[in-house]
Parts: structure tokens; sequence; C-alpha cells
């Protein structure tokens, strides 16, 4: 009897002991399963490779935390970081409405070395299209391509101003901010014949509340990288009748320049009174082309 009851107890323990070994074996491929999928078998396992084709322009990529982070590399190094905690101020030269405002921008302001007028109207195509409209248009253009790479963007004013504001408030506002780096966009309104841009740098100039000392050398680098990439990217040439060929300018009587304690320049982009920069200046286009070499200018001065 002691024989035949102990066989099935012996069947019944192996039974079980495989059940037992079966579910080890199945949990232990789910996990390994789990961990592949994870990532931890290699840059093939899970996610793609960096710069791999599933990796986007911009530098985006899936993290190790499994989300996406849009425009940042996997480092936070992309292009869209490289102005990440600079200020730049764009001053988007006088203000549609000026002329409402004869009697308010005509007051004279101090610029350092004299006084001058608040602001003014700006000049205009032959067909009328306004300097105005043109700087505002080309710094909100500006404005979303610094942003993108992460860029503090103020502007002097936004269309959002009855007038002015006046000179010395522009350079106010960009000692105000800190800013890295402030340009003041302009189209010149000679006569036809002549052609080209010009950037205007600051001269030394120290009297009254102007003090520029500090500011010239890096205003200068801020406009030799500006003149190099508006150039490069337009096409345009420099001035044929400012600058001697250089695309560079120095003056001494302007109160944005003059009251300004951070680096900043005045680009003239083309002459409204000229018809073939004008055809360039009333093109949306090369406007966009435009503010894209005043990004790569910017963008340049504020990383070397």
């Amino acid at each position: 009897m002691s024989n035949g009851s102990s066989l099935p107890s012996h069947r019944r323990l192996r039974g079980t002991l495989l059940v037992v070994l079966a579910a080890v074996v199945v949990a232990g491929l789910g996990g390994w399963l789990a961990w592949r999928s994870s990532g931890h078998d290699g840059a093939g396992a899970g996610r793609p490779a960096p710069g791999g084709p599933a990796e986007s322009a911009s530098g985006s990529a899936t993290g190790s935390g499994g989300s996406a982070t849009p425009g940042k590399g996997s480092q936070g190094d992309g292009p869209r970081d490289r102005l990440k905690g600079k200020v730049v101020v764009l001053d988007p030269g006088h203000n549609p409405h000026n002329g409402e405002h004869g009697r308010e921008i005509a007051r004279q302001v101090d610029i350092g070395n004299d006084r001058k007028e608040c602001d003014t109207t700006g000049t205009a195509t032959n067909d009328g299209y306004a300097e105005a409209s043109f700087t505002l248009d080309l710094a909100r253009r500006a404005r979303t391509l610094l942003q993108e790479q992460g860029a503090k963007v103020v502007l002097t004013q936004d269309g959002d101003r009855p007038y002015g504001p006046c000179v010395d408030e522009r350079a106010e506002i960009g000692n105000k901010a800190h800013a890295d780096a402030a340009l003041s966009l302009h189209a010149d309104g000679s006569g036809a014949g002549n052609r080209g841009f010009h950037v205007i740098l600051p001269a030394r100039v120290t009297a009254g509340p102007a003090d520029t000392a500090r500011i010239t050398g890096p205003s200068r680098q801020l406009g030799e990288r500006l003149a190099g990439r508006f150039r490069a990217v337009t096409g345009s040439a420099p001035s044929n009748y400012i600058g001697d060929g250089s695309g560079l300018d120095k003056r001494s009587d302007l109160g944005g320049l003059n009251l300004s304690t951070v680096p900043k320049v005045f680009i003239e982009c083309g002459n409204m009174r000229d018809p073939k920069d004008a055809a360039q200046l009333t093109d949306a286009h090369w406007r966009q082309k435009a503010a894209r070499g005043i990004t790569e200018g910017i963008t340049d001065f504020l990383t070397h």
C-alpha cells in the first residue's frame, strides 16, 4: 500500500514544479522584452540614433524620458537655443502715424551734443510706400526669426503708439532692457542712382547725457557682422554713395546712438527713392531675406 500511495504524490509535485518553472520563464521573457523596447539595447532599439532619419532637421528628438522637446536637441543646444538668455531690441524707424502728430514729433529733445526733433515722418518710395511701414514689417519678421532661436525681443514700437517714440526714448528702451544688441531699422531717401545698404555706427560722443565710450567697440563688431550677413543673404551691394564701398558709416548726430549704453547700430536697407532699390524694398520676399540677413548678423555677433 505504501509504494502505491507515494507515486501519485511525486507526480503531483513534478507537475507543480513544471507550472512554476513555466511561469518564471514567461515572466523573465516579458521583462526582457520590456527592457529591450525601452531603448537599453542600443540606439536601434525603440528610438532613432542621434541625427537619424526620424530626428527633425531642427534637432528635435525623443529623449530618454520618452517625451519630445520641440526645437531642442538631446543636449539642449540646437539652433533654437543659440540665443537663449539674450535680449535684442529692434527699433522700427519712425511711426506710420507720425504725420498725424506734427507738433508732437517736432519738439526738440536732448541728444547729448545737440538738440533734435523728437522724430520725423521718414521717407517713402515714389509710389508712396512709407519707410515707417517698411521698418515695422521688417522688424516683425526679424523678431519672429530671433525668437525662434530663443532670444527675447523687444520692439520700441509695434504700431501700438500714436506717434514716436522720440529718439531719446528709443535709446532708453534698449538701455532699460539691458539689451545684448540693439538695431534701428531704416531705409534711405537719397537721389535716384544712389543704391545699396549701409550700417551706421556710433561715433565717440561724450557730452551731456551721451557717453558712447564703452559701446563704440562692440557696436562696430555688431555693425561688421550685420553688414556681412545682410550682403550675403540679400545679395544687395554696399552703398555706392556712403561708406566708400565698405557698407559702414559713422555718425555723431543720431540720438538713438548717442544715448545708447548698449551695443547699437542703424541699418539703412536701401534707397527708397531709387527705382531698383525700391523694387526690392517693396517686395515681401526680399524683406524676408532682409530679416534673415539681419537675424544672422545679430546671431553672429552674440555667439562669437
